[in-house]
């Protein structure tokens, strides 16, 4: 599955995120984490200005 974990362990890490978070904060968090991981991969497609600037004055 995903990065070698069965569905055991990630049963296990959702209810200790549970407990940790609480069940109101979970789908804010996993909002958080999906936007910060769409603005990444949309960063790694298009680098922004500043990186090809640098590039341009080497």
């Amino acid at each position: 599955m995903l990065f070698g974990l069965g569905w055991p362990e990630v049963g296990v890490i959702a209810i200790v995120a549970i407990l940790i978070f609480g069940p109101k904060k979970i789908p804010e968090l996993g909002n958080a984490l999906g936007k910060t991981l769409r603005g990444f991969k949309e960063e790694l497609k298009t680098p922004s200005e500043e990186t090809n600037t640098e590039d341009e004055q080497r």
